[in-house]
């Protein structure tokens, strides 16, 4: 197996990185880039071929593709590769924008569980979609417009003790004053930049805040990596970059499947708690003329590595980790375990992952959570019990995850890649 160029597949990471500020925008993303390589895009409301061949779906956030093989049979497997395309942050509320000591503020709930205090003091745009009155979904991001501003340390003297964040009082963002925009519309805005003529023409809106610094590296040998969304467009960008070197005569059908809402529990159609990727399975199925015993012995012999980031030992924190289980960064692809099934991995899984790690030529780190601090889940078990298929939770260590700017080592992320292109092509 080639071995991935490192510096360029970071370069194009952060140009991914940087066209996908929301959900939407990945998924798009995703899609565009795989119908630049010869996938055939499909919607869900028309018939799909039958045939081998290259194909991608887009729902909503999610995008799900997949490497048909001209060998494929009733029973073939599938070999599937989940992610997620949601950050957390925070979500435009609807109604018009409030006024306050002069300026203008969004009035914003928090999505998911970020870090509060790492998205004061930033330049932030709104991103996502809008849909109009005639029911046409357009994808908007407005550029650097708003800041949520800490209050000074002299209006507060213990707030380096203690940083409380009311999240209705504190996290409002400004984005003008009265002064300068009197209608104090912020939809206005975005539908100009909708190439909209009229801002009444927007009937709804799923609109999120996201941090407009462009990733960098830096440290030793440019070794780190920062941006924002790290969880979880590590794991989408290498999906994809392994969907696009899978092979079309494999045993299996090659799939990405990247979920949105993972961050807010994954309750929704384009969740891994919802039936897309079921649907797609099953039409892909039912392609291959297969009967419901076809499609059991079919996910029978299935995988899913549910790939998502997970905490590197903190020099600051030790404590807060496990003491034999350190994965640092720049080590490699974590293997992620948890004996009450927050992660889906198990022994067969484990030794599913160490196989492919071992082909790609990349170190595998186990990383197990510190008894006393409560662990988090991913889509994995969620996607296992839907389905039935056999899943192994894995992904890349970070620091400040969930973070408005998240911190990896340029290594884990080219070697998470080469260990998921090794699951699509095993030796």
């Amino acid at each position: 197996m080639p071995a991935l160029d490192r510096d360029a597949y970071v370069a194009d990471f952060a140009d991914f990185i940087r066209a996908s500020p929301s959900s939407y925008h990945a998924a798009a993303a995703v899609a565009a880039r795989l119908e630049e390589a010869g996938f055939e895009r499909l919607d869900e409301r028309d018939e799909w071929p039958t045939g081998a061949g290259r194909r991608v779906v887009v729902r909503d956030g999610a995008v799900i593709a997949w490497v048909q093989p001209d060998s494929a049979t009733a029973a073939t497997p599938f070999r599937i590769l989940g992610a997620h395309t949601d950050s957390p942050s925070f979500k435009l509320k609807p109604g018009r924008s409030t006024s306050a000591e002069g300026l203008l503020q969004a009035g914003v709930e928090v999505y998911g569980g970020p870090l509060l205090n790492s998205w004061l003091d930033r330049e932030l745009e709104l991103a996502g979609r809008v849909v109009t009155r005639d029911g046409i979904e357009h994808l908007v991001r407005t550029g650097p417009m708003l800041r949520i501003p800490q209050l000074a340390i002299h209006l507060d003297r213990d707030v380096t003790k203690s940083l409380t964040l009311d999240k209705q009082r504190h996290l409002q963002p400004i984005w003008g004053t009265a002064a300068d925009a009197p209608a104090a519309d912020l939809l206005a805005r975005v539908a100009e930049l909708a190439g909209l003529a009229d801002p009444a023409e927007i009937d709804g809106h799923d609109l999120l805040l996201a941090d407009t610094q462009p990733p960098a590296r830096f440290g030793e040998r440019d070794a780190f990596f920062a941006a924002g969304r790290m969880d979880n467009l590590t794991s989408v960008y290498a999906g994809l970059v392994a969907l696009l070197a899978a092979p079309d005569d494999a045993p299996h059908v090659s799939a990405l499947a990247a979920f949105d809402h993972e961050e807010i529990g994954s309750g929704s159609r384009s969740g891994a708690s919802g039936p897309f990727l079921e649907d797609v399975l099953a039409r892909v199925s039912a392609g291959l003329d297969a009967d419901a015993t076809a499609r059991r012995r079919a996910v029978a012999d299935s995988w899913l590595v549910s790939s998502d980031t997970g905490h590197a030992a903190h020099p600051n924190y030790p404590e807060r980790h496990d003491p034999a289980n350190r994965p640092v960064l720049g080590g490699g692809p974590l293997l992620k375990l948890n004996a009450n099934q927050r992660y889906a991995s198990d022994a067969v899984g484990s030794a599913l992952w160490a196989r492919s790690c071992g082909q790609a030529g990349v170190a595998v780190q186990p990383f197990v959570s510190n008894n006393a601090v409560p662990c988090g889940t991913t889509i994995g078990p969620l996607s296992a019990t839907r389905l039935g298929i056999r899943t192994v939770d894995v992904g890349t260590p970070l620091l400040s995850m969930h973070s408005a700017r998240e911190l990896a080592h340029v290594d884990d992320l080219v070697a998470l890649a080469s260990a998921v292109t090794a699951f699509f092509a095993p030796e």
